[in-house]
């Protein structure tokens, strides 16, 4: 099985543009892209799917909010089931071209399905799809990350990605419910159809730099070469600063030892879960997804109830949490490379527990309401802008030193593709819990309540963040 690229490579004949193509800027363009309209997708359904289940569905009222934790459950779910087997796939191929383009054929399918589905049944098919897609593209293009840009610049490259793909959240609730309430939500989907063109596009183009470099092509974000991750780390296992910690930079204290079962050598990622600073790095990434899917299936259902807003009006609402992020993401992901994942995801988790509290503030149908409201969401999205990055860089780290310290184990390529997809279905996992337990606690002790409840959560992560990331703390005294 080989990609378009690989395909391309074995012949005598240079690919057209292959400087442009596999360029770093367009191979991380492609990535962005490729994310920004899986969450561009992914948020047009969110403030819209209330309306589609009653006005299209004709589900009763008091059913909306229960169905619409079950569809956003159902693309977690996927996500979860599928993730895995992309990454092991990926890390066996020759270029990770061919499954990002797998991804996108599952969401194109998820988005006619949902333009056209009539039951309940076609929607939750649809949102499966939309899943695999998610599990797909989140998997291989981290991976792409990391292999085109190492450790680091890890950080600061995924805050800048999240924050641009970000915009994909911003700008979908607010197109689609414009466009729905003018037109209808066929008009909906074909915005995202036309997006899938341009998406499609770009992930046939690119060249990845392992197969650039076949013709002596190898260009860094600085001009220089640069191998990707596996290089970076067999070149100079001390030079990755993320920790700041002088002694991680000792590969023998990575080395592995023991002998170890042939189930865990033939899936060697398994053994990286015996580490708590990769087990932590993954709950915080199980609680960022959880905060992010509480936020998608109850904003679209307060708005509507507390100050009975449309679609249109429902998508704006979106926007206080997605600008902040936007603007503060880069910011984040240039701290965590500079000071460390720890500082970065304490400061995160501890600050969103205070508008998490004060969310249950505004109670009534006002102008001073709605302006509180929308003041506490820029808050929280300030504390997404903190969160994005550090688990991502964490476990990156984890990783790559013990695929430096044992590349008998992990191979030349590394375990890369695997751990994205550990941390994809970690994620997803956190879409799955979240929905539900938003709904769950939402109808039985009201969303003010259910916000304390992901407030005191907030705090149990700033406080293994605190613990684990990033090496124990220095007035402990240990690595």
């Amino acid at each position: 099985m080989a990609s378009i690229a690989s395909m391309a490579s074995s012949s005598s004949k240079r690919p057209w543009a292959l400087e442009a193509r596999s360029n770093t800027f367009f191979i991380l363009s492609t990535v962005a892209v490729g994310m920004f309209t899986d969450l561009f997708l992914y948020g047009l359904i969110v403030p819209i799917l209330p309306f589609i289940l009653s006005d299209r569905i004709g589900v009763e009222q008091s059913k909306i909010q229960y169905y619409t934790s079950i569809l956003l459950a159902c693309y977690a779910g996927a996500s979860v089931l599928f993730s895995f087997p992309a990454g092991y796939i990926a890390d066996r191929l020759s270029s990770r071209q061919l499954p990002f383009l797998v991804g996108l054929v599952a969401l194109l399918a998820s988005t006619v399905l949902l333009m056209l589905g009539t039951s309940i049944e076609v929607l939750i098919i649809a949102r499966i799809f939309q899943g695999i897609s998610g599990a797909t593209v989140w998997t291989i293009g981290l991976a792409l990350v990391m292999d085109t840009v190492g450790s680091e610049k890890l950080g600061v490259t995924i805050g800048t990605i999240f924050s641009f793909i970000s915009t994909g959240e911003l700008v979908a609730p607010v197109l689609g419910g414009v466009v729905y309430d003018k037109v209808g939500s066929n008009a909906v989907f074909g915005m995202g159809i036309a997006l899938l063109g341009v998406d499609f596009g770009m992930r046939v183009a690119v060249i990845e730099k392992k197969v650039a470099r076949k013709w002596g092509v190898g260009e860094g974000l600085d001009g220089s070469e640069q191998g990707g991750a596996s290089e970076s780390g067999n070149r100079n296992g001390e030079e990755a600063p993320l920790l700041g910690n002088g002694k991680d930079s000792d590969l023998d204290s990575w080395k592995i030892r023991n002998e170890l079962p042939n189930f865990v050598k033939k899936f060697p990622i398994l053994y990286l879960l015996s580490s708590p600073r990769l087990l932590t790095a993954e709950l915080v990434a199980f609680m960022q997804a959880t905060i992010l899917a509480v936020f998608d299936a109850t904003i679209p259902t307060q708005s509507q109830s507390l100050f009975g807003f449309t679609a249109l009006q429902t998508g704006l609402l979106f926007t206080p949490i997605v600008l902040t992020s936007l603007i503060f993401g880069p910011l984040a992901g240039m701290g965590v490379d500079r000071y460390g994942p720890k500082l970065i995801g304490t400061i995160g988790y501890t600050f969103f527990i205070l508008p998490l509290i004060l969310l249950r503030l505004p109670v009534s149908n006002t102008t001073h309401d709605l302006v509180l409201y929308c003041v506490l969401l820029s808050l929280c999205g300030f504390g997404m802008a903190m969160i994005g990055a550090p688990s991502i860089v964490e476990a990156s780290y984890v990783a790559e030193k013990y695929h430096t310290a044992n590349p008998e184990l992990f191979g030349e390529e590394g375990p890369y593709a695997q751990l994205y997809a550990l941390n994809s279905m970690v994620f997803s996992a956190g879409f799955t819990v979240g929905p539900v337990m938003a709904g769950s606690l939402r109808e039985g002790i009201g969303y003010g309540n259910m916000n304390a409840v992901v407030a005191g959560m907030c705090a149990v992560v700033a406080a293994l963040c605190f613990g684990y990331l990033g090496g124990v703390p220095r007035c402990r005294g240990k690595k």
